[in-house]
């Protein structure tokens, strides 16, 4: 019974396109690491972590959360107009906007995600959500992997910067 219960879960994951990622140096069920620690030690957020630290916004997605996060990676950014990212840096106020428009208060898994049409951002605005070619979405960005579980939340990797409307 158990195994077949596993298994479906197995099955469903992969149908939602969910990836698990192994929790290295970290014990089962208690992640040691916040949102900000885990994004800095995955080593494809360089730029996310950057924006995050010019914005003023480390010390709160440190915080105790919880906090959903759809992190962009620095292959996302990258696909952004040239120039972007260093106009953002230096204008703190649409930098804070365009971060916190990828946060969400509390701690929504892909399971969760998939059963909404939207979330509200912390920013103010909702994220859609939806299926496109079968592949989960977050507005115009598709969810690449989820469920990276943090201290104080998740984190779902998306492949496109998000914008509020």
């Amino acid at each position: 019974m158990r195994t077949k219960l596993l298994s479906g879960f197995v099955a469903a994951a992969l149908i939602f396109g969910v990836s698990f990622l192994p929790m290295t140096g970290e014990t089962a069920g208690a992640p040691e690491k916040n949102i900000v620690e885990t994004a800095v030690g995955a080593g494809q957020f360089g730029t996310l972590v950057t924006a995050v630290k010019a914005a003023g916004l480390v010390e709160t997605l440190s915080g105790p959360g919880p906090f959903t996060v759809f992190a962009p990676t620095d292959e996302a950014f990258a696909k952004l107009p040239a120039g972007t990212v260093e106009a953002l840096l230096q204008d703190k106020a649409k930098l804070i906007s365009i971060l916190t428009y990828h946060v969400v208060s509390g701690k929504y898994m892909a399971a969760d995600v998939l059963k909404t049409s939207s979330l509200e951002s912390v920013q103010g605005q909702k994220i859609t959500i939806s299926l496109k070619d079968g592949a989960p979405m977050a507005d115009n960005a598709k969810i690449i992997k989820t469920d990276i579980v943090c201290s104080n939340g998740v984190i779902h990797v998306i492949d496109a910067v998000i914008l509020p409307k």
